[in-house]
């Protein structure tokens, strides 16, 4: 863990996996192994139709829920949709938005991850904003221009109070699922960027107590040395959230 203040987040995205069974059984052997972890905020997000279930499963473990994607109207024709009250009604207390998946897959812009931010946060959900540049952008020398740019987008409107209740999680899309990742150097320069701006826009106050998440390929193996640099606070775990035992190890890095 690094020498900040900034207690440490470590949520896992399970994606488009595991059944009911499957979901629930993971999320019971997580609340048995971390029934201590009290140093570090632990959170998962299994797909929508195992909410319900995750949440029994881990009654009284201190372990959040998250929902994986928002709509930004409350209700309404919207099919197919989830949006902010419900997901707050199933026990969600977080959801992803804005990840590389969503922006590239499903075609969304800045404009509707702005708006699914803002709904988070006009009922009391945390978001967990995800940026992130492409193998192209990095080998093209914009990283920091096209995640700056999709902070901004998100969070250039919120007020301090708004702000303060982000969680940022910088995932290079060329690190997601590739077994490749970002060195902890270049990382830690992405993730400072990203504080200086948040200080810029919305002060010191909120840019230290800012929690930044680092995802794309977290392992055991290279958890510790991510999370002990001075801007990193915690890991976004896709892949190797999915087995109770790899997950444990990433949360016990963090502490």
């Amino acid at each position: 863990m690094n020498g900040n203040h900034r207690r440490p987040v470590v949520a896992g995205n399970w994606k488009l996996n595991k059944t009911l069974s499957e979901a629930s059984q993971t999320a019971r052997d997580l609340k048995a192994r971390l029934a201590s972890a009290r140093d570090c905020e632990v959170v998962v997000a299994p797909v929508f139709t195992a909410l319900a279930s995750v949440r029994e499963a881990l009654e009284a473990s201190g372990i959040g829920l998250a929902g994986q994607d928002v709509y930004p109207e409350d209700q309404g024709a919207f099919t197919g949709e989830v949006s902010a009250p419900l997901l707050k009604d199933v026990g969600c207390g977080y959801c992803i938005v804005g990840h590389s998946e969503r922006r590239h897959l499903f075609g969304e812009t800045d404009e509707m991850v702005k708006a699914k931010v803002r709904a988070l946060l006009g009922h009391g959900l945390t978001p967990i904003l995800c940026v992130g540049e492409t193998l192209q952008e990095r080998e093209g020398g914009h990283t920091l221009d096209v995640v700056l740019s999709q902070v901004s987008a998100a969070t250039g409107e919120l007020s301090a109070d708004e702000a303060t209740s982000l969680l940022i999680a910088y995932e290079p899309v060329w690190a997601i699922g590739t077994g490749r990742t970002a060195s902890p150097e270049d990382a830690q320069e992405v993730h400072h960027a990203i504080r200086s701006q948040m200080e810029t826009s919305h002060g010191p106050q909120v840019a230290r107590g800012l929690r930044i998440l680092y995802g794309g390929s977290v392992k055991p193996a290279n958890a510790a040395e991510l999370m002990s640099q001075a801007d990193i606070d915690g890991a976004l775990v896709g892949g190797a959230s999915l087995n109770a035992e790899s997950f444990v190890a990433i949360v016990q890095a963090a502490h």
